[in-house]
């Protein structure tokens, strides 16, 4: 063999970051493929290469009926492989080469799945973003954006991995701009405390391009994990709000207790009680009048991610609507039901406590009575009884003819 080949597979090695155990297979795969295209091959055949001699032989060994091999093995390397099985030889190493360097690149992404990257954006469209990782590229699809988010080329951009998928061309790497963990390693970048475990981020609340919640929670007493996040003058938090294009984050303490839990999670609003009820889920917030449409947030959106951070539905309300509808549940409601008399075809009252029905006209005439005699308006029975003459000579007083004609003579009289 030529003794220049042991050079040039190492340089392959090294150039390609390719194992040279992987090219020495490749190679033998390669002999093996022209060797039994050369005429007068035998079926059952391998190729054998020695690592340190570089000495390359074909065995091979003769197959009884049922295709089965039989008989020692002995050597077949022919003196000369022709030019029509050197092309082949090269054709299959390139191949397996392309194939050794697809398992490597999906090797070295395989797991790092909900890890973040940072790549140079390369084309972007209407449908998805590229990303050049160096020897990959992963997709950003239209879906995993930010809304209103401009990508510019040949910029840098950090994205959270999805999936990495394995397909005949290469490793596919799905990443995203819009994941709730792409906030989580942002921070573990920035703040060495989570990084190493002593601040941990308990939930995190997020809508793409807009505003954050995250509640962070600290394992050493002597921490605050809120100024941990923050950094000395916002430092910290300014980058992760630069890398996110200017992205609201609001940093809360997380709490075991529901109620305090709720109430921090709607800052900067004020809270002034919670109701926690378990059965259904649901805490219900009571906040001052000035201080419920910063609670709700611009379209709800306060009161969404504390919902999302939290796990409770939240239902806020103001004092105002508090004392409302306790004053309203404070009123003594008839109890009974409408239906329909079948005697008479009518709608009556049916009592819930039992007693006689009672007709729409009979409920209207008591409703009068009792506003009568509380000082309302005067009832149907105390309205004194007139008859038609009386009331059509109340509507037109007697005048004579006399009068009427000196009416008519003045025009500054009206009748």
């Amino acid at each position: 063999m030529n003794p220049d080949m042991m050079e040039a597979l190492q340089a392959m090695a090294t150039e390609r970051g390719i194992p040279l155990e992987t090219l020495f297979a490749a190679l033998a795969d390669a002999l093996e493929t022209a060797y039994k295209r050369t005429p007068g091959a035998h079926e059952f055949s391998w190729v054998t290469i020695d690592p340190d001699t570089m000495e390359i032989r074909v065995f091979a060994q003769n197959l009884d009926e049922e295709g089965e091999p039989v008989g020692d093995e002995f050597d077949v390397t022919p003196d000369d492989f022709g030019r029509i099985a050197a092309q082949t030889a090269r054709h299959v190493m390139t191949q397996r080469i392309r194939e050794a360097e697809r398992d490597l690149k999906y090797e070295e992404y395989a797991g790092r799945e909900g890890d973040i990257v940072t790549g140079m954006i390369q084309q972007t469209d209407a449908r998805y973003t590229l990303l050049d990782l160096g020897r990959v590229e992963a997709l950003l699809p239209q879906a995993e954006q930010v809304p209103y988010e401009r990508p510019e080329a040949n910029t840098r951009m950090k994205a959270y991995i999805v999936e990495v998928r394995k397909t005949a061309k290469g490793p596919q790497i799905v990443v995203s701009r819009t994941h709730p963990g792409l906030i989580k390693r942002l921070f573990e970048l920035e703040v060495p405390e989570i990084a190493d475990g002593v601040v941990e981020i308990k939930a995190c609340a997020r809508e793409p391009g807009h505003r954050t919640k995250i509640s962070v929670a600290s394992n050493d007493p002597n921490v605050d994990p809120v100024g941990a996040c923050v950094g000395a003058r916002g430092a910290r938090v300014r980058m992760v709000v630069n890398e996110l294009r200017g992205e609201k984050i609001d940093i809360v303490p997380f709490s075991e207790d529901p109620v305090d839990f709720v109430m921090k999670a709607l800052s900067p609003a004020k809270v002034k009680d919670v109701l926690i009820d378990e059965e259904s889920g649901t805490a219900t917030v009571i906040v001052p009048d000035y201080q419920l449409s910063l609670a709700i947030g611009k379209e709800g959106q306060n009161a969404r991610l504390a919902a999302r951070m939290t796990g409770w539905r939240v239902d806020i309300k103001s004092e105002t609507q508090v004392a409302e509808e306790a004053a309203y549940a404070d009123v003594d409601w008839a109890e009974g039901e409408w239906v329909v008399d079948e005697e008479t075809g009518e709608q009556v009252w049916r009592p819930a406590e039992g007693g006689p029905a009672v007709s729409a006209d009979q409920w209207v005439e008591a409703a009068v009575d009792s506003a009568g005699e509380s000082g309302g308006a005067t009832s149907a029975a105390e309205m004194p009884e007139v008859s038609a003459e009386e009331a059509a000579s109340a509507e037109m007083p007697e005048v004579s003819a006399e009068e009427a004609a000196s009416a008519e003579d003045d025009p500054g009289t009206s009748t």
